[in-house]
């Protein structure tokens, strides 16, 4: 099982995507102090995927309080961001099908 945690952006907007990778889970973050909170909380989150117009600041804070947070990524439409993997602007649905495969363990 892969544990996704969507910061940001209309978490809505994924959950047809994530419906249909029965082995991705997504917990939604509505900003950086909730991602924070979430990420304290689960420590089985594999990865955190930045979406709206903030994420170069959740990137931020994310690095300053957890630095042994999970990887970032951010669509390419975010700017670089440091710390933070680009993924292709593309639908949400190819957003989630390009991490499942990223993240996927080898076997």
């Amino acid at each position: 099982m892969i544990t996704l945690l969507a910061v940001g952006g209309a978490a809505e907007d994924l959950a047809p995507a994530f419906a249909r990778h029965a082995s991705v889970e997504v917990l939604a973050a509505a900003g950086a102090e909730d991602a924070l909170e979430k990420l304290a909380r689960n420590r089985r989150i594999d990865a955190v995927l930045l979406l709206g117009a903030d994420a170069a600041e959740v990137a931020r804070m994310i690095g300053e309080e957890d630095p042994g947070a999970p990887p970032l990524y951010a669509p390419g439409s975010a700017g670089k961001i440091a710390r933070v993997a680009p993924l292709a602007d593309a639908a949400p649905e190819a957003i989630v099908e390009a991490l499942a495969r990223l993240l996927q363990p080898e076997g």
